[in-house]
């Protein structure tokens, strides 16, 4: 029995030194391959490394690559920057980098949001919207196509004619309705809003009110062969503004003008009458007669 205790004795004490061997190994490794691995880090990292940055980071922390010029640094981050999603495994949390297409993903097989010229889709990134969809280029997403709505007709207006709904026995109403929902892209056109059809009523006459508005807008339309109001010129205003004796003095400089117009007239006249008569009397030369 003796005997046995101490064989057990001897193989636990071996077990022991074989582990403390162990362990001297691999932190020696570990200094060989991390020279400046260093405990007392900052930023969450767990350990580091002056040269590489973090090598691991503390519970919950992502850890992540960043690049500065042409060297990659590790870092703990709280959640992973955009274009990246975390993975959680038993010895670390990493940023894994989402697909060429994604912009931002919550894994590996299902995208937010896609980089321009892509269309989000179900968690997937499509160069085109399937069947049945249309692409949303605000959102940069495929939607569902919306066809216009419109409400039902309101009544018809009373049978009217120029305005006035006496004084004629055939006019015209109209009804109207109102579009609730505007098409999208690719969505069906709304149809026509107002609505016009011809009507008949029994004649009647206007009462003195609606005769008196129906004379107001005629006065008030203008009709096609009417000229447009002339604008006084300068020259009218400015002999508006002159003196009322000039304007008598100018009147009979006139009169005088259209008298002088008349004697020339007479005098020529009877010169020519005169001409005429003293052509009339001239002796006309005899012409002989030979036998």
């Amino acid at each position: 029995m003796h005997l046995r205790l101490i064989s057990w004795l001897f193989i636990i004490l071996n077990f022991m030194e074989y582990i403390g061997s162990q362990n001297a190994s691999r932190g020696r490794r570990q200094r060989r391959m991390h020279p400046n691995v260093s405990q007392g880090c900052q930023g969450g990292c767990a350990t580091c490394s002056d040269y590489n940055g973090c090598l691991s980071c503390k519970p919950r922390l992502f850890f992540a690559l960043e690049r500065i010029g042409m060297k990659q640094i590790g870092v703990c981050l709280s959640s992973c920057p955009s274009g990246y999603y975390g993975t959680r495994y038993p010895d670390i949390n990493k940023c894994t980098k989402c697909k060429a297409d994604c912009d931002t993903c919550f894994n590996k097989n299902f995208c937010t949001k896609c980089k321009s010229g892509f269309y989000l889709h179900l968690g997937k990134c499509l160069d085109n919207c399937p069947e049945g969809l249309e692409a949303n280029n605000h959102t940069m997403e495929c939607v569902s196509i919306v066809h216009c709505e419109v409400s039902e007709w309101n009544p018809w207006t009373p049978c009217m004619k120029k305005g006035k709904t006496c004084g004629f026995k055939r006019g015209t109403e109209t009804r109207v309705r109102e579009i609730i929902q505007h098409p999208s892209v690719k969505g069906n056109l709304c149809p026509p809003t107002n609505e016009t059809r011809k009507c008949t009523v029994q004649r009647k006459k206007c009462q003195k009110g609606e005769r008196k508005k129906g004379r107001e807008r005629k006065r008030k339309k203008p009709n096609k062969g009417e000229s447009k109001e002339a604008i006084p010129d300068s020259k009218s205003l400015e002999s508006s503004k002159e003196i009322p004796e000039q304007r008598e003095n100018k009147q009979q400089q006139k009169k005088r003008k259209v008298q002088d117009k008349q004697k020339s007239g007479i005098e020529v006249t009877l010169a020519e009458g005169l001409t005429s008569v003293s052509q009339r009397t001239q002796p006309t030369p005899c012409r002989r007669r030979y036998l």
